[in-house]
């Protein structure tokens, strides 16, 4: 046929392989966001956020901001399966992704306590909470959008990708603050712990078009069509 017909780049042959690759490069971004606050949490937002006598009351208190994002993961699960039900999978994992780099970034650009007082930990609290929901909005629907684009035979090869951006991401996250901490500790804690959170825009954005790329999955659609949604 003539230049009707799809290229093998955008036919339908090309999307199992699109949507694992996204479920990883999605995956990797959010776990990389999730994971870089756990790191900056004992180098530095214990004594930013929480100033006190005790530094092990500090790093304490920093830790507790850090359980919060697990804390939320449950109910974001709860939330984004349902809408993902009904909105699609596409539109729910872009959203994810997207409110996962707005709190990321937000994070890296976050007032001290000294700055702004008891506002820098309430505002650290609530990005937290958005870090989990978004996270566990993101697992879930990776899975889904890749499994459902995926072969018959190769539906668990396929969802696989999502589980692999786990452990990329932590990679990503320890390099980047193994080059931070070679800084001075006084540059370390003005500005150096801020750049791993707004380094998070560069890989946003190449999730982002990644993902974007993808249509909606066979399965949605079908159901779509069928009115069968609940």
């Amino acid at each position: 046929m003539s230049g009707t017909s799809p290229s093998p780049d955008q036919g339908p042959a090309r999307q199992p392989v699109r949507a694992a690759a996204a479920a990883f490069i999605g995956t990797a971004v959010e776990f990389y966001d999730f994971y870089v606050y756990g790191l900056a949490v004992p180098l530095a937002l214990g004594p930013l956020f929480f100033p006190s006598d005790d530094p092990f009351v500090s790093t304490l208190a920093a830790f507790g901001t850090f359980a919060v994002g697990f804390i939320a993961r449950p109910i974001g699960g709860v939330v984004f399966g349902h809408l993902g039900d009904r909105l699609g999978r596409k539109k729910l994992l872009v959203f994810t992704m997207l409110l996962m780099g707005f709190a990321t970034i937000a994070i890296g650009c976050l007032p001290t306590y000294t700055q702004i007082g008891v506002w820098a930990p309430i505002l650290l609290v609530l990005l937290r909470i958005l870090q989990g929901l978004a996270t566990s909005g993101e697992w879930g629907g990776a899975v889904l959008m890749a499994g459902e684009h995926a072969p018959a035979k190769r539906v668990t090869f396929f969802a696989s990708f999502a589980q692999l951006g786990s452990p990329a991401g932590l990679l990503l996250a320890l390099l980047m603050f193994r080059a931070m901490t070679q800084l001075d500790h006084a540059d370390f804690m003005v500005w150096g712990w801020r750049v791993p959170f707004l380094a998070g825009v560069v890989l946003l954005g190449v999730g982002f078009a990644i993902r974007a790329s993808v249509k909606e999955t066979p399965a949605f659609e079908a159901v779509v069509k069928q009115g069968e949604r609940a």
